[in-house]
């Protein structure tokens, strides 16, 4: 570990000349495929030239290649054998994608995001006692591709496809076992995790902040409990990423009562493991530029255009917006992952992630990112004493005798002492914390004071089961700028 450490200084230091080796080898490796042939890989020497040659690729434009490897084809992206597939459907998209997970993506991208997730927690919390006991992975579920005529290759959750593929030894320090983690249907899953992990001495939990709500509750349930730490009185951190914490924060607290209690945030996706919560007194996540991907980013003005230009690494600024596009070692070129991210370090080069390229709220001019909504909702939360468990926002259209506004729908476990303070506070941290809102806000002009509704606990939960979106990667869309989700949730208020 602690020559990792050392390693993670090296590419801290400097930054510019690991990327650089990585385009150079990803390139390399991949200029005897047939993508890397048709873009002449071999005679690709700087990034100018690559981002002139290589379009940035939506998952359509590289769909026609993956389908043709699930049906047996290799070589076509990236030169060694892909048999594993992460499964993922996205928040904006109800159509499957299928993101290639090449032996390299498996070892040194996500496996090493999560041996590097390990080392710096126990870097900052040298006296910690997790590998006293075990860690709790929550996952999805994998199955064989039925494309395939070799029979030989799988898909599934991203979470399933690295559970099954992890080494012996990583077998004996987590719980449940495998048979239970990987389960598909996840009710029962749930019910089965909480029954096998009840009695073990967990120490740490891997997974979603929404899934693992419903397993502690149910294991508080089936122990006659308050405290989860009667169950696991060693737990000391919650690794977790896909959403963002800080709604869920007051929650966590009320669910694990102790101040020493950890928690470490990471930036992961289907595509790779991108970033870490490298300080204990920091929320902000240091990109990791030695996992074979190599990182470009559209301006925040460019990226609704069909032919957005891209900056490198060194051209980043700080507190500005960016859409984030990789290259990776299992054969995704310029690939727009569809999430949008902020610098708020370049020395190191440390992020936070602002929301999703589809997942945002304009229909005023207002530019509302999730962050702005994730901000808002926790000051709001903090303010009133409230703890939420999930919510959606969409826009109100104008009509000929009123102006818009925004509508929302809260799942609260907490209600606030007053769901109009709550909206009172929640329009004012959105206006402290975006110009666009707040100019629209003027005198209810364009934008109207937010309209919320109270949910009682449970409905996102079985909204999602009602899409067939339980468990997994998949998460409630915060934002959108049509009202298709809203609408939908809205009928089950009634």
């Amino acid at each position: 570990m602690r020559k990792r450490i050392h390693q993670m200084e090296l590419f801290m230091k400097y930054p510019h000349e690991v990327q650089k080796e990585v385009l150079t080898r990803l390139l390399h490796t991949a200029k005897d495929t047939e993508f890397g042939r048709k873009y002449d890989f071999k005679n690709i020497k700087t990034y100018d030239q690559y981002k002139e040659i290589v379009p940035v690729q939506a998952y359509e434009a590289l769909y026609p290649y993956i389908e043709r490897r699930m049906k047996g084809e290799q070589k076509l992206l990236w030169s060694s054998d892909i048999k594993w597939f992460a499964k993922s459907s996205g928040t904006t998209n109800a159509r499957s994608k299928f993101i290639p997970v090449s032996p390299e993506a498996l070892e040194d991208c996500h496996f090493k995001g999560g041996k590097d997730l390990i080392s710096i927690y126990v870097n900052n919390n040298p006296d910690t006692q997790m590998f006293t006991g075990k860690g709790l992975a929550i996952g999805g579920s994998h199955q064989l591709n039925e494309f395939d005529p070799n029979h030989d290759s799988h898909y599934g959750d991203v979470s399933a496809v690295i559970m099954q593929n992890l080494p012996i030894w990583a077998q004996f320090i987590r719980t449940p076992s495998l048979d239970v983690a990987l389960m598909d249907k996840w009710e029962e899953k749930i019910e089965k995790m909480a029954e096998s992990t009840a009695n073990e001495n967990v120490t740490n939990i891997s997974g979603v902040p929404t899934w693992t709500i419903p397993l502690i509750q149910r294991i508080k349930e089936m122990k006659g409990t308050e405290n989860i730490l009667d169950v696991w009185p060693n737990l000391e951190v919650f690794f977790h990423g896909a959403v963002a914490f800080g709604p869920y924060r007051s929650l966590f607290k009320e669910l694990i009562p102790s101040d020493q209690m950890n928690y470490v945030e990471t930036y992961t996706a289907s595509e790779g493991f991108f970033g870490i919560q490298d300080r204990s007194d920091s929320d902000e996540l240091l990109l990791m530029l030695d996992y074979g991907i190599f990182y470009e980013f559209i301006p925040y003005d460019e990226i609704q255009k069909e032919h957005p230009k891209t900056i490198g690494l060194g051209e980043v600024k700080i507190g500005e917006i960016y859409a984030m596009v990789i290259s990776t070692n299992a054969g995704l070129w310029r690939y727009s992952i569809g999430d949008t991210i902020k610098f708020t370090s370049t020395d190191p080069y440390r992020i936070k992630i602002a929301g999703r390229t589809k997942h945002f709220i304009n229909a005023f001019g207002e530019e509302l990112v999730v962050e702005n909504a994730e901000t808002s909702i926790t000051h709001a939360c903090e303010m009133t004493g409230a703890v939420i468990e999930n919510f959606t926002a969409a826009p109100i259209h104008f009509t000929d005798k009123t102006s818009g506004g925004h509508e929302w729908v809260i799942e609260f476990q907490k209600c606030p002492d007053s769901l109009e303070r709550f909206a009172s506070i929640l329009d004012e941290k959105l206006r402290e914390v975006n110009s666009d809102y707040d100019a629209k806000r003027y005198k209810d002009i364009a934008l109207k004071m937010p309209v919320l509704h109270s949910a009682k606990p449970g409905t996102f939960y079985e909204w999602m089961k009602r899409r067939g979106k339980l468990g997994g990667q998949n998460k409630v869309p915060r934002l959108a700028n049509n009202r298709e989700y809203l609408d939908d949730i809205l009928t089950m208020l009634t």
